[in-house]
């Protein structure tokens, strides 16, 4: 089967340029380092990841996919940024991380390869990247085994989004470079929960992150009007 790439070029080329940086704290990826306790804690939670089977889709450099690997996952990450997966191979060699492994492959392409074949499937911040969110929605419904957690995590797509994610984020903190995030992909929640649903997850878990400025801190809360995380599960029957 003949399976047509979910992504956007200038959106690869974008992450490709700055893969180099990516283990870099201090650079423009500093966010995804600060809320990576945070995100893993989470998922660890709710689907205990010691001796799991993981897939992490779009895992870039690898920072969540590195995170769930010591934590005792056997973890896969998949990206379609070459040089994105180099870093983060690289950063296993060094960091001799172990169980973890990474693939150039889309998520359509591994479900149609692989369906049914992980405990559990992270997607984080990479849904308001691609032109076919759903798609990968159900993707990762098909790699999942039955009773097995899928979680994601995205930005709403409201007036205080647009002025925290975009104008705050990228203009006026410059935590992130301009141009990272387009307004329009943007996904609201009860949007995702529908493509959830049509994929036949059943959302289970919904928490919201938030920053303060001043402080430098991130934490979950109920508030989901900006960045949110979903706890999915597929049914057993």
């Amino acid at each position: 089967m003949t399976v047509s790439v979910n992504a956007d070029p200038a959106e690869l080329a974008k992450f490709s340029e700055l893969a180099h940086r990516w283990w870099d704290p201090d650079s423009e990826f500093r966010p995804l380092h600060q809320i990576n306790p945070l995100r893993l804690d989470w998922i660890n939670q709710l689907s205990p990841l010691e001796g799991r089977k993981v897939l992490d889709v779009g895992c870039g450099g690898g920072i969540l996919s590195d995170s769930m690997a010591r934590k005792g996952a056997e973890v896969t990450g998949i990206d379609l940024a070459s040089k994105a997966l180099r870093v983060a191979r690289l950063h296993a060699l060094e960091a001799e991380t172990p169980r973890v492994q990474y693939r150039e492959i889309s998520v359509e392409e591994l479900a149609n390869e692989c369906p049914g074949s992980f405990d559990t499937v992270t997607c984080m911040e990479m849904l308001e990247h691609v032109p076919d969110p759903q798609s990968v929605v159900a993707a990762c419904a098909r790699l999942v085994k039955p009773g097995g957690w899928v979680f994601f995590s995205t930005i709403n797509r409201n007036a205080k989004a647009f002025a925290l994610a975009i104008v705050g984020a990228e203009y006026l903190l410059k935590m992130l470079p301009q141009g990272t995030h387009e307004y329009a992909k943007f996904i609201r929640p009860s949007e995702l929960a529908s493509a959830c649903r049509q994929a036949g997850l059943d959302v289970l878990h919904t928490r919201g992150m938030q920053y303060n400025p001043v402080t430098g801190r991130y934490w979950l809360s109920g508030d989901t009007d900006v960045n949110y995380l979903f706890a999915t599960r597929r049914p057993t029957a």
